[in-house]
């Protein structure tokens, strides 16, 4: 569901000059994907739908369709969406696939989609990134035996997308689609979040704050970002030895560092000052629009006064509570229902009858992100550095969560040549 409004209009094309295509994506560097698209680039002029053989249909959303596609004369897999620009221009989604394009042009991150090319056809505009085998986190969930995950599993994952959340909003970027569905799994295990049409475009300022000094409430919660075995949680039991291209952009390094610890006797008189924080929460954006999915709208979307980017955090806390109960906490009999019981039902926890064992931290964590009032949301004014520091991922490295080992790794995709008799270069994969 979404409504394009004026506002959208204006954000998108007044940003047009800043969303051009870059051939320079960092962590893509040592990617054979992303070399053989230059190397076809660099032969051929420009890339076209005829050096790519579409081999099946992964699925299709509200303005396209995925198909696995084959870069002839390369191993190499890609996920094509395929547009139809008349069918756009009828429904008035032209502009929602514009706002795609050119956040996709310029993300360069671990957890968010690589646009390797992109071009149009006379009827179709397709953009060519990443395949990932593994599915998406709705699938994967419901192949569980309990149709849950584990507690690990849960912060594995909300970790990764909780950074790539803070990294959208340092661009300006607010996402408005999180879901299970959305969030897709890779050939390593690691999230890749997907579908960027109902995102919204906004303006950020960083702001570097000072945090709470020792001993405050805020600075007890905070998790430790040691890299010594010691830590607690998957994410924490990463060593040093790691290799540089496991760090993650500095952009969503750790905010706090270990510090010795002073003699005995200079305990009262030590007084160690935490370093400065970067804030890039993009607090004034404001939308009217109504986007989303039911299940997942936040109450501010549903009652129409506006919205900004506290909407992410709602989706966040709705994300954790599925993948802890199997269910969304508010889904009704129908839509209507649905969306009456976002705004007016407290928020219940599944005990044991429901087979959910939920600790106080991960309780404490969805209830404030699913705060109604986004004013009192946690997030909402200093974005994903209050959650960082909840007691829910004490122990995570966040500066190593890229290296952390995922619950699970998707099946190697094989493929073969076709037995057809043919000298053509076919190729069948299972």
């Amino acid at each position: 569901m979404g409504d394009d409004n004026e506002e959208d209009r204006q954000s998108v094309v007044s940003r047009s000059s800043s969303c051009r295509s870059s051939s320079s994506k960092p962590h893509k560097a040592n990617d054979a994907g992303w070399e053989a698209i230059r190397s076809v680039e660099a032969r051929d002029g420009n890339i076209n739908l005829s050096h790519f053989k579409l081999l099946q249909r992964l699925g299709s959303g509200d303005i396209g369709s995925v198909y696995l596609s084959e870069l002839r004369g390369f191993r190499c897999l890609f996920a094509m969406k395929v547009m139809d620009k008349t069918a756009l221009a009828a429904r008035n989604k032209l502009l929602r696939a514009a706002t795609e394009r050119s956040i996709l042009e310029k993300l360069d991150h671990p957890f968010l989609p690589t646009l390797y090319a992109h071009f149009d056809t006379a009827n179709f505009s397709c953009l060519i990134m990443e395949y990932c085998p593994g599915g998406d986190l709705h699938t994967l969930r419901q192949r569980q035996l309990t149709k849950r995950f584990d507690n690990e599993a849960v912060r594995f994952y909300a970790a990764e997308i909780l950074l790539a959340l803070e990294y959208l909003h340092m661009m300006g970027v607010v996402y408005r689609d999180l879901k299970p569905e959305n969030v897709l799994v890779r050939h390593d295990g690691h999230i890749m979040l997907s579908d960027f049409d109902l995102s919204l475009i906004c303006d950020v300022s960083p702001t570097v704050i000072q945090s709470p000094p020792p001993g405050t409430a805020a600075r007890r919660r905070a998790p430790s970002f040691s890299s010594s075995s010691s830590s607690t949680g998957k994410l924490g039991r990463l060593g040093g030895g790691a290799s540089p291209s496991c760090i993650l952009p500095a952009c969503v390094a750790p905010c706090t560092v270990d510090r010795p610890m002073p003699p005995a006797g200079q305990l009262r008189s030590t007084r160690v000052n935490p370093l400065p924080e970067l804030v890039a929460e993009p607090t004034g954006a404001r939308s009217m629009s109504f986007v989303g999915t039911h299940e997942y709208l936040a109450p501010e979307i549903i009652s129409g006064y506006g919205h900004g980017s506290a909407v992410d955090w709602w989706t966040l806390g709705i994300f954790l509570f599925e993948m802890f109960h199997g269910r969304t906490p508010f889904k009704g009999g129908d839509n209507e229902s649905t969306l009456v019981n976002v705004l007016t039902k407290p928020l219940e926890f599944g005990g044991a009858a429901e087979g959910v064992e939920l600790g106080e931290d991960a309780r404490s964590l969805i209830r404030g992100l699913l705060a109604k009032d986004p004013a009192k949301r946690i997030a909402s004014a200093r974005g994903a550095v209050e959650i960082k520091q909840h007691p829910f991922f004490a122990g995570t490295n966040w500066a190593l969560v890229r290296c952390a080992a995922p619950p699970e790794v998707p099946k190697a995709l094989l493929w073969r040549k076709k037995n057809t008799g043919s000298k053509s270069d076919d190729v069948e994969y299972f």
